[in-house]
């Protein structure tokens, strides 16, 4: 650091120094998501779950079909699995396998690109739809019959988010 001080009598010197402490500092943010456990990860699930959730919204007004997981029809669970096959990440057929497949997290702890679990009882088996947070208690999701492929909010208190690892 003293090199600094002395950039008019050695600017070779003061150049060396400030790339070193460039280099440094680069080095540190390129290394420490590595050294601290779970952050590189987190990272990658969270861009997966967002690519998901952009091709989600980029089948909007495909219509309701149920069984079918896309490329042009799709029910709830097959837009899911769509989406996350299509960003990289392969998930169970049904609903409440995703929801049994995924990390639960809190309401709170969610983020665009969870899963959004609706259930009707207090099982894994009770779940009877899913859709892909949006933000601002929003889903992509294929809500029926006679719908397409929509951003709705979220209509009840009775959901469950779950990350796809």
């Amino acid at each position: 650091m003293l090199a600094l001080h002395h950039t008019t009598s050695h600017p070779v010197s003061a150049r060396l120094t400030r790339f070193g402490a460039a280099s440094v500092l680069t080095a540190a943010a390129v290394a420490t998501p590595a050294l601290i456990p779970g952050v590189a990860q987190s990272a990658q699930a969270a861009a997966l779950s967002t690519r998901a959730m952009d091709i989600a919204a980029s089948k909007q007004g495909a219509p309701y079909q149920w069984g079918a997981s896309g490329p042009y029809r799709f029910d709830c669970s097959g837009l899911t699995l769509y989406s996350f096959k299509a960003a990289g990440k392969t998930l169970p057929r049904t609903a409440a396998a995703q929801y049994n497949s995924t990390r639960h997290i809190s309401a709170s702890a969610r983020h665009v690109g969870d899963l959004v679990f609706f259930h009707a009882g207090s099982s894994s088996s009770s779940v009877y739809h899913v859709g892909i947070y949006a933000g601002h208690n929003r889903i992509w999701h294929a809500p029926r019959t006679g719908s397409t492929v929509r951003l709705e909010r979220i209509w009840t208190k009775s959901v469950w988010y779950g990350r796809v690892a």
